[in-house]
């Protein structure tokens, strides 16, 4: 008997717990039941909605992986680039430098810091003869050469 009245308050003290969990203003153990149905549903579709967010912001993201800010601007005669980034990048200048070269860009002015932070700013014009290219390219170069040279720094720490 006793084991009895124990179950019935453990059921009691649960469906409470249930009750003020899912904010339900329910008495009955069936209304409280369904209404905490109801907010398991509500939970669901806001992980749903939020697995829905997190995904199209990840696939939105700028394909620079670094904390890095790169520009490209068409001059009259060649692309004024600029890349910064908060910290030091040991190593970077080269890769864009490669890039260019790639490229076909022949560097005829630049500014670079690489000590508390990375700071590039080249103007580069094409070499004669060479097919045109225009700054999205440039910038997919920069951007494709700071990532080769993201995933080496990474395999040699």
């Amino acid at each position: 008997m006793v084991s009895r009245e124990h179950k019935k308050a453990a059921l009691y003290e649960k469906l409470q717990l249930l009750r003020s969990v899912t904010n339900s203003h329910a008495r009955n153990k069936t209304a409280i039941i369904v209404d905490a149905s109801k907010y398991i549903e509500e939970l669901k579709q806001k992980v749903d909605r939020l697995n829905r967010d997190i995904a199209a912001t990840l696939n939105s993201e700028d394909p620079n992986p670094l904390p890095l800010k790169v520009t490209v601007e068409t001059l009259e005669k060649g692309f004024l680039i600029n890349v910064f980034s908060e910290k030091s990048c040991p190593g970077l200048l080269v890769s864009i430098l490669e890039a260019f070269e790639e490229l076909g860009l022949n560097v005829l002015d630049a500014r670079v810091s690489c000590t508390d932070n990375f700071c590039l700013e080249a103007i580069g014009e094409e070499n004669e003869g060479q097919a045109s290219i225009d700054a999205q390219v440039v910038k997919q170069a920069v951007l494709h050469a700071i990532k080769i040279w993201s995933e080496s720094s990474e395999q040699e720490q």
